[in-house]
């Protein structure tokens, strides 16, 4: 299962990492996604709207992947799980958080920034990791380093991505993905300005394909 979704989420190219502070938000915002092509999403827990979003997108579109982002202990992941979230991303490596995911199948890729973190994912079972942050935490050239020694691991950069930074990062064969944010800015959410997103995701999804090509 936990292959399967990554497999899914790698023909993505880019997650786009959302932060909604209002649920009425979450289903157009879902919709220009899709209809963007980019049917998949991190919704965060930096919000109180978190859950709902998360079960408003996935009881209106079933078939997009949508996982929980900023997830810091096990009582979230349960909430996200239970809201329909399909994945579990956190900002660093917990390891009560990770060993609860993988006891219970649940797909999860843990922030890691250093050798020690990658190890520790390693140990866990884990072939793909969260790099974050992406460009503060040394970017492409740092992943392509710590990538050397760990034969088989893959990275999910996220933070500083771009549309005018992908390409370097989706050119390398140890990019899974890539988490951005870029196509649903929280001012276009707040404005309502589902239509700018959907053409931005649109682009977006351009750019992967002709990266990937």
């Amino acid at each position: 299962m936990a292959e399967e979704l990554l497999k899914q989420i790698e023909c993505m190219g880019i997650l786009p990492v959302i932060k909604l502070n209002n649920a009425k938000d979450a289903v157009p915002l879902a919709k220009a996604l899709c209809e963007g092509g980019l049917p998949c999403a991190e919704v965060t827990f930096r919000t109180d709207a978190a859950r709902e979003s998360i079960a408003e997108m996935t009881k209106a579109y079933p078939e997009m992947l949508v996982g929980a982002g900023t997830v810091l202990n096990t009582e979230q992941v349960d909430a996200a799980i239970e809201a329909g979230a399909k994945f579990i991303v956190s900002p660093g490596l917990n390891p009560d958080t990770v060993e609860y995911c993988v006891k219970k199948g649940i797909p999860i890729l843990p922030g890691c920034s250093s050798p020690s973190d990658i190890e520790q994912a390693i140990k866990y079972g884990l072939n793909v990791v969260k790099f974050f942050p992406a460009e503060q935490a040394g970017g492409i050239a740092m992943i392509k380093a710590m990538a050397a020694p760990y034969v088989g691991l893959k990275f999910m950069p996220t933070s500083g991505i771009n549309a005018g930074n992908l390409t370097e990062y989706l050119s390398c064969d140890k990019i899974l993905c890539c988490g951005g944010s870029w196509m649903v800015k929280g001012d276009l959410v707040k404005a309502g300005d589902f239509g700018n997103i959907r053409e931005l995701s649109a682009e977006t999804r351009k750019l992967v394909d002709t990266i990937r090509k």
